[in-house]
């Protein structure tokens, strides 16, 4: 056998490595995956950390953004750029509809409980397009079912993590919401699904939301189009401030 037969063969046995040069890819295929239109638009970050498109529902200086829903002007208290709560004048709403949204709300739950039950220490919510709500609650020490407790998706998801702060401090909320999709017969064809982030902590990880929550009853979806952000009055004396959204 010749020598060149032989290395051959010796190479196929696995006796010598076999090396393969791969050419670097030209410039040519490599711009065939670069994408240059549309190119995104720039949003600055204004006063407070509010991006420049955002909508802003409450700065401290107005309810002009709000009402009730019986659409009188807003009755809970304003003061030192922070509305709280009036006991017993009824849940308020945003005069703007949104469907997929992106929401900041900053919340406080007041130093004691107006009730005899955990449920009562605090108690608000966000109730988006008006039917799907999450919490509001103070959940430190506060035992409680865990599908209602501050983070929860009402009545469907207990938060991940417990990220709570004590009652009397700031909390924030910034969630990002994918409306619901309905199709020509009003049959839903994707469902609602939520991401929320509590005081910076992921709780919430796109989760789907099974209908309108409910606090008796089984959720269910009924058709629907983009809708208004409630905030709920629940009786507690919850304070708020610097509410936006942005429509995605």
């Amino acid at each position: 056998m010749s020598l060149s037969k032989l290395c051959y063969t010796m190479c196929l046995l696995g006796f010598f490595p076999v090396y393969f040069v791969v050419a670097a890819p030209s410039e040519s295929t490599a711009k065939r995956t670069e994408v240059w239109e549309p190119i995104p638009r720039s949003v600055a970050i204004g006063q407070q950390g509010i991006p420049t498109d955002a909508i802003i529902i409450f700065n401290g200086n107005s309810f002009d953004a709000l009402k009730h829903e019986d659409s009188s002007s807003v009755s809970w208290e304003l003061q030192n750029g922070i509305m709280t709560v009036k006991p017993g004048s009824g849940d308020i709403v945003t005069r703007a509809s949104f469907c997929d949204a992106q929401f900041h709300v900053e919340w406080r739950v007041p130093m004691s409980r107006y009730g005899d039950s955990n449920q009562h220490w605090g108690n608000s919510g966000l109730k988006i397009q008006e039917r799907y709500e999450i919490q509001i609650l103070h959940s430190v020490d506060n035992p409680t079912y865990v599908n209602g407790q501050a983070g929860a998706i009402y009545k469907q998801y207990a938060p991940l993590v417990n990220a709570s702060l004590d009652a009397g401090e700031w909390q924030t909320y910034d969630i990002i919401f994918t409306a619901p999709r309905f199709d020509e017969h009003k049959v839903l064809t994707s469902p609602a699904f939520i991401t929320l982030f509590h005081n910076g902590v992921l709780v919430q990880n796109h989760v789907e939301v099974k209908g309108t929550t409910k606090n008796v009853g089984d959720p269910s979806y009924t058709a629907h189009g983009c809708a208004p952000l409630i905030i709920q009055e629940h009786t507690a004396s919850v304070s708020f401030r610097n509410i936006w959204a942005r429509k995605l």
